[in-house]
């Protein structure tokens, strides 16, 4: 009777093949212990043939060695020229990161321009000050614009200004014009190659 893959025991790391890991079963049953060393550095070279882009990588000889510590389920009792991973710390998760949550009052602008019209709105009056609300209000009508392509009214802008700012920054919609946002839309090619003659 033909037997198949799938009817044999799976394979730990299935990218090296079933060779690979009767290869590391039969150094298992090694007893002489240069022997198995001689095996086990054999059976690594061969990974190297089997995937030789990993030549490119930093520090591939110690993931090949890892691979082979991994596929005899830790046991292959040999001399191992790097340090390989442990089988306690190959599950392990890393601990999570634990981000402050804050309240946006309007999520399409993001904290970070709440932040910019709270330290703009504590800027003395003059023109740097007007220059920072200018660049601010045009940024946050570009970030409306993003997630809306109708006309933004400045009016809008302005009165988000002057909510974020608790009333200290005021612009007049009569004597402040922000820049006007256009979607660019993209040729599209023919997806034909013109010849070159």
């Amino acid at each position: 009777m033909l037997l198949y893959n799938t009817q044999l025991k799976q394979i730990v790391l299935p990218e090296y093949g079933r060779n690979i890991q009767h290869m590391v079963e039969y150094c298992l049953t090694i007893e002489d212990r240069d022997e198995r060393n001689h095996c086990a550095q054999t059976i690594v070279d061969t990974m190297v043939t089997m995937f030789p882009e990993l030549r490119n990588e930093t520090d591939y000889e110690h993931k090949l060695w890892d691979h082979l510590a991994i596929m005899s389920n830790f046991k292959l009792d040999i001399d191992y020229p790097y340090d390989v991973v442990k089988e306690e710390n190959l599950e392990s998760n890393p601990e999570p990161i634990h981000y402050a949550l804050e309240k946006i009052k309007f999520r399409h602008y993001g904290k970070i321009i709440e932040r910019m019209i709270a330290r703009a709105a504590e800027y003395p009056e003059g023109e740097e000050r007007d220059a920072l609300v200018m660049l601010l209000a045009n940024h946050m009508k570009k970030l409306i614009y993003q997630i809306n392509n109708e006309d933004v009214d400045d009016r809008k802008i302005f009165n988000d200004l002057y909510h974020y700012s608790q009333g200290a920054i005021r612009l007049d919609p009569e004597t402040h014009r922000l820049r006007e946002y256009q979607v660019v839309v993209q040729p599209q090619t023919s997806g034909k190659k013109k010849k070159k003659k």
